[in-house]
């Protein structure tokens, strides 16, 4: 879709609060996902390294639910070094990470009995600082819990994802709520795009940016993580946004 460029008022604006907002006014390397339209939104150009960002489905059912975890595993196969997946069932399939580019060498997997020990082992991971990414699915998170892990996160570089899961339809009103999380995702399955013959498609999703701290909010459909974490635009999206680069670059010369 086309994108509008930045007001350079607002840029300025955003660089001011990240500097307030940063440790010690320290600039944040980030991870670009290669999507023009993800990555202007963010401050950086990219989801910042060393910070905790939290992931959930757009509903509550299994097939959104697997579509963040793949979404999740997308950002930690595009980070260097092993990551840390903490769950508390035994329901993750991990073989199915590999479509998102994670390969199962590089994944440590930890299951604990409740959620409190689920975040002291996140937590753990965080600071140890040999990690790329440390995941966790995680039902609830208060704002002293994610304090803790984005403060862990900064210490060391490595990414924190809180994947949140929920067990029961109460719970789902609790991603609501405010945490420390630099940014907040939620990604909902969307059909995929019909094959002129017997087949399916590259999966499509709806991603939605919801908070972005020093950034703005989203809503973009994309093609789902590929074999090596990225994710793709579908060819009508790409082609729409070309031809309004091409406009663009008409105009200006």
């Amino acid at each position: 879709m086309p994108h509008s460029p930045v007001n350079p008022a607002i840029a300025a604006l955003r660089a001011r609060i990240a500097h307030l907002e940063g440790a010690g006014g320290r600039a944040r390397k980030a991870l670009p996902f290669g999507i023009a339209a993800i990555d202007s939104r963010l401050p950086g150009g990219g989801l910042a390294l060393g910070c905790l960002h939290e992931v959930a489905g757009g509903g509550n059912g299994a097939i959104d639910g697997a579509a963040a975890a793949h979404f999740a595993a997308g950002i930690a196969a595009r980070t260097r070094g092993r990551v840390l997946w903490c769950v508390t069932r035994q329901d993750l399939f991990a073989p199915a990470l590999r479509q998102s580019g994670l390969d199962a060498d590089r994944v440590v997997y930890v299951e604990t009995g409740d959620e409190k020990s689920l975040l002291a082992c996140m937590e753990e991971g965080l600071r140890h600082g040999g990690l790329g990414t440390v995941v966790a699915e995680v039902a609830r998170l208060s704002m002293t819990a994610s304090r803790r892990l984005q403060l862990a996160a900064e210490g060391t570089g490595s990414v924190a994802i809180a994947l949140r899961r929920w067990r029961r339809q109460a719970e789902a009103a609790d991603f609501g709520q405010p945490t420390a999380a630099v940014t907040r995702w939620r990604v909902s399955a969307l059909p995929s795009r019909p094959f002129p013959v017997p087949g399916v498609d590259r999966p499509r999703w709806l991603v939605e940016l919801i908070r972005a701290r020093a950034g703005e909010s989203l809503d973009i459909e994309v093609e789902a993580c590929d074999g090596s974490g990225h994710l793709g635009l579908p060819a009508d999206m790409a082609d729409r946004s070309a031809a309004a680069g091409g406009r663009r670059r008409s105009a200006s010369g």
